[in-house]
């Protein structure tokens, strides 16, 4: 049995250029809590694993997701809740106040190389 807080300080960021702070880990998933800055553009990015959840803890923003052919924007406001299914595309950004949401993977995240990067997402990036 497992039992954590919040860390103070993230401990890395992600591909996609959120901050990341990890909660928990097992053999069938893992959750951290994640910040992506304010008025920040993500990388577009796609994931070669793992399916996502999240759920929108503070700030808004918004997340263009792309998969067999469908895109759809949807606005990331307190409350939200949405997937990221394997093999999407996805970019997010932060439109006002830092975007803070919980994020679930499956299987459990299993490192800097899960990401692949997209070229064609829907706005620049401001991430380097």
């Amino acid at each position: 049995m497992q039992t954590t807080e919040i860390p103070k300080d993230y401990e890395h960021t992600s591909p996609a250029g959120a901050e990341i702070r990890v909660l928990m880990n097992n053999e069938h998933g893992g959750i951290a809590h994640c910040t992506l800055k304010d008025k920040i553009v993500s990388k577009a990015v796609r994931h070669k694993t793992v399916s996502e959840f999240w759920h929108v803890l503070s700030g808004s923003g918004t997340i263009w997701r792309k998969n067999d052919g469908e895109k759809e924007i949807t606005p990331l406001v307190v409350g939200v809740t949405i997937d990221i299914p394997l093999g999407t595309d996805f970019q997010y950004r932060s439109d006002e106040g830092d975007l803070v949401f919980i994020c679930v993977t499956m299987p459990p995240w299993s490192g800097a190389d899960e990401a692949s990067y997209v070229a064609d997402g829907a706005w620049e990036a401001t991430v380097k």
